[in-house]
């Protein structure tokens, strides 16, 4: 490895001395053919790999080929100005090719080959290499941001994360190294045009000086030079803008050239025949080509034709693969469970599993361009910003026996919701205050149930301009997901996902951690302290208030329900900011008969608290707060009952049965600046 090194660094040091030491003509036309030859491979390997940093040396590459092809040029222009136009077989050779026999038109097309490398190639590289640079640097925070969301979310471990910031900063660099050496290839096609003029106009004023030739002969001597010269060192520079466009445009592709031709040219078949029958039409215009049409759009339905053949036969083998995987061998089956440590498989349930019908399967497949595995994503970083928890895996599977547009939720294996979503159209919602009517297919959205429509692309227009909030199918079945996971999020928190929130306030805080847990409260207790707070929709992101209280407590208090009342009061600011405005609060009081019969049947026992209430009286105080609840529904939208501290848990569990979704609260639970406004009490009826 280290002479490999050491021939590079004599090579450019070669390179730098060709610029000032004369070559003789053998040793010129190998190094013309050695920079022919590097420039092809350079080409070649940027069609053959998969992404732009595998080629990470392409600018250093640009620059040392880009030195060596004006070397070449100024020891080339030496030769031609001071031999009479005589540097070497390749100069000729190229020069006598291209010329072919007509100095003007050989010379025209040689023009033709500068403005196109110059304008057309170079430009173009140039330009793409720009717009890369600069929208590759401006997605950097973007990708950084959807690391450090993938690693909170326990998707990807620190090692990954860490390998994968380094690739977002060596593409940035990557690129931004691209945008200057862009500016090589368009520095070298002007000075190749620069050189050609000293080498066409030098080289006649000097042959005309020296004499012994007519003007003619002169002139043809150094345009064969002049030509030769200009195309050796042209060659390479196009292969090379050539590579320098295509390495700047790999970034969206997953394979090489060729394998990205093949997968997505050639995969649709049907476009082919259709341009062979349209370019066969050609034969009618007057004055065609007919055979040479015929030859080209024959030769695209016949191969188009073949290809959609060969679609159709591999679907249908694909098809019987999957049924013959779908029917195991009975035999093979029954010797795998033989082993019993196989049957164990069969126990574990998935946390969260969604099951779809096949028409929604594209909402779900990133290679359809479905976006719903990002939504996720996005929706995991969102629960761990609003309630402190991250929520776990959410497993896809496919079910060929629900209707084709039904998707179905489960939580741990059981199905807890449905839902029904048609691709392609948006759902409008009615917000109350829409200015006309419209039209679609009436349907009730699935996560709150309201009645909405279902309406088309071109309806969605019209939806909006009268009022109606539109949401796409995505987005419908992802807002579904999220109520379903805020309801059932205290059955999803699993002492392992406690194990890694303290072990995330451990690295801030340890001291807490190791004087509360297991020191006072047990990983079992601080489990159900977490979820009593989560099945009432109170954060727990605060896990050091929540831990400092605990050890406040946790002394003399071994009641986890106790532990969380406490828990609570600690955490008011958070609750104060959920369900106030920031200044008041509109509140639904217990009478004081109702909070005194709760207190008087409150029992103890060594397992914790209990009501003892009789049931007439559990019955006339369910009414009672049924009914005023009911009355205030048309004043606030969620209603809010405010008890005294030791009535509030006891309460909410009288109600919780009937009235899952009331929010109960105590006055400790408040800030003091906020002001409550009592709208109504709930009394029982003598």
């Amino acid at each position: 490895m280290s002479a490999i090194k050491n021939v590079v660094i004599l090579f450019v040091v070669m390179i730098i001395g060709f610029i000032v030491i004369p070559l003789p003509t053998f040793l010129l036309d190998f190094m013309f053919i050695v920079s022919i030859a590097v420039s092809l491979s350079i080409l070649l390997i940027t069609m053959f790999i998969r992404g732009p940093l595998e080629f990470s040396i392409f600018p250093s590459l640009l620059l040392i080929t880009t030195l060596l092809r004006l070397a070449l040029n100024i020891s080339s222009t030496r030769l031609i100005l001071s031999n009479q136009g005589q540097a070497g077989k390749v100069i000729e050779t190229f020069g006598t090719f291209v010329l072919g026999g007509n100095a003007i038109v050989g010379f025209i097309v040689f023009v033709i080959i500068f403005i196109v490398q110059f304008i057309v190639i170079t430009k173009g590289a140039e330009r793409i290499a720009e717009v890369s640079a600069r929208f590759t640097l401006d997605a950097m925070p973007g990708k950084q941001m959807a690391i450090d969301a993938d690693l909170s979310s326990g998707i990807i471990d620190e090692q990954e994360a860490k390998e994968r910031r380094k690739n977002v900063q060596r593409e940035a660099e990557f690129y931004g190294a691209m945008d200057g050496a862009t500016k090589l290839v368009k520095g070298d096609a002007i000075a190749g045009i620069i050189i050609a003029l000293v080498n066409l106009i030098a080289g006649t004023v000097i042959g005309l000086v020296q004499g012994g030739m007519t003007f003619t002969e002169v002139l043809s001597m150094y345009t064969i030079a002049t030509v030769g010269d200009g195309l050796v060192a042209q060659l390479p520079a196009i292969m090379l803008s050539t590579a320098t466009g295509m390495i700047v445009t790999r970034a969206a592709s997953e394979g090489n050239l060729d394998q990205d031709v093949k997968q997505q040219f050639l995969a649709q078949p049907r476009i082919l025949v259709i341009t062979g029958l349209v370019i066969t039409t050609m034969v009618l215009i007057p004055g065609s080509p007919k055979l040479q049409i015929l030859i080209a759009g024959v030769g695209l339905v016949a191969f188009g034709a073949a290809l959609m053949r060969s679609q159709r036969q591999r679907q249908i083998q694909e098809t019987h693969e999957d049924l013959a995987g779908a029917m195991p061998d009975a035999t093979s089956d029954i010797d795998y469970y033989r082993n019993i440590d196989n049957v164990y498989e069969l126990l574990g349930v998935e946390p969260i599993e969604m099951e779809f019908g096949y028409s929604l399967l594209p909402l779900v497949d990133e290679q359809s361009g479905g976006s719903f595995i990002e939504r996720i994503v996005i929706l995991r970083k969102q629960f761990a910003v609003d309630l402190g928890v991250v929520i776990p895996t959410v497993r896809l599977r496919d079910n060929g026996l629900i209707s084709p547009n039904q998707y179905i939720i489960k939580i741990k294996g059981e199905e807890v919701s449905r839902g029904d979503v048609l691709v392609d159209y948006y759902l409008a919602l009615d917000p109350g205050n829409t200015t006309g009517d419209i039209g679609g297919i009436e349907t009730t959205e699935p996560a709150y149930g309201i009645p909405a429509k279902w309406v088309t692309e071109e309806e969605k227009d019209v939806a909006e301009m009268y009022g109606y909030t539109i949401i796409d199918s995505v987005s419908v079945i992802v807002t579904h997901l999220s109520e379903i996971i805020k309801k059932n999020i205290h059955e999803l928190l699993t002492r392992q996902d406690i194990n890694n929130l303290l072990r995330n306030v451990s690295k801030t805080n340890p001291v807490i951690v190791e004087d509360v847990v297991p020191a006072l409260v047990s990983l079992s207790d601080l489990q159900k302290i977490l979820t009593n707070l989560l099945r009432e929709g109170i954060p727990v992101k605060d896990m050091e208030s929540i831990l400092e209280t605990l050890g406040e407590y946790a002394h003399n208090i071994k009641d986890p329900d106790m532990l969380t009342e406490y828990a609570r009061q600690r955490l008011k600011r958070t609750i104060t900011g959920k369900y106030t405005d920031g200044s008041s609060i509109k509140v639904v009081t217990l009478d004081q008969d109702i909070e005194d019969a709760i207190l008087n049947s409150t029992k103890h026992s060594e397992f914790g608290t209990y009501l003892a209430l009789e049931p007439t009286m559990v019955q006339n105080i369910i009414e009672s707060a049924a009914e005023k609840i009911g009355e205030l529904k048309e004043i606030v939208s969620q209603p809010i009952v405010l008890t005294s501290p030791v009535v509030r848990l006891y309460f909410k569990r009288l109600t919780e049965q009937f009235m899952p979704e009331l929010t109960v609260l105590s006055f400790d639970e408040i800030e003091p600046n906020i002001q409550i406004q009592g709208i109504g009490i709930i009394q029982v009826q003598e």
